[in-house]
């Protein structure tokens, strides 16, 4: 997703109520308190069938996570998470919105909030039958269903309500799964956060993302 999301909502269903989603997020912190309390479950490890394709190694100030990606179901999507990966593009970028009980958001933006220019937006794949579950990785966009580009998101709850068809026929596309480094995820969703230059719920202390590399051989999670 382009910089120019930042001040841009989307609207997403959630257990209970209907929220603000994304970018633009119109979350209140009392709301946010009151689906975490509906809620009351403890995000563990998506269960969901094998995925075949790459593996990443996601490297932040705070640790590492792996993402498994699904070439089968994701491959627009997941050819798209590569190219920008393989340009060095994520290297500087930070984590600029941070929301516990919901997702945790970066690839976008270094930590002055600067974007960069981004490739060709890439076609939704979110009717694949994968799910917004507990540490996949999704795709972020704007309103417009094929408008993502390099923003992507970590799940940290039941986010099923944003899954296809939700609105206007697309969801958001999940294109992989966290299959190391939940207690990163963990620890990132917990920071404290703040508004800044009209952004809710940014890092107060920066989360950068150093590199995301390819695994291979030995390197792969299995």
């Amino acid at each position: 997703m382009s910089s120019s999301i930042t001040r841009r909502s989307l609207l997403a269903r959630m257990t209970g109520a209907t929220a603000a989603l994304a970018c633009g997020l119109l979350f209140s912190a009392p709301v946010l308190a009151q689906e975490a309390a509906e809620q009351a479950t403890t995000p563990e490890a998506a269960a969901a069938p094998a995925m075949v394709g790459p593996q990443y190694a996601i490297k932040t100030t705070m640790g590492e996570i792996v993402v498994q990606l699904d070439q089968e179901k994701a491959p627009k999507t997941v050819a798209n998470f590569a190219a920008y990966a393989k340009s060095g593009f994520y290297k500087g970028t930070i984590f600029h919105r941070v929301i516990d009980g919901f997702m945790i958001q970066g690839g976008g933006m270094n930590e002055k909030f600067e974007g960069r220019k981004t490739l060709k937006p890439v076609k939704n794949e979110s009717d694949n039958g994968l799910s917004n579950q507990p540490y996949t990785i999704s795709m972020a966009r704007e309103d417009n269903p094929d408008s993502a580009t390099s923003q992507w998101f970590i799940n940290v709850a039941d986010n099923s309500g944003i899954d296809h068809p939700f609105v206007k026929g697309s969801g958001y596309t999940v294109f992989g799964k966290v299959v190391k480094g939940q207690e990163v995820v963990d620890k990132i969703k917990g920071v404290v956060v703040d508004d800044v230059r009209g952004m809710q719920n940014v890092p107060v202390v920066p989360i950068k993302i150093t590199n995301v590399t390819l695994l291979q051989r030995d390197k792969l999670v299995k």
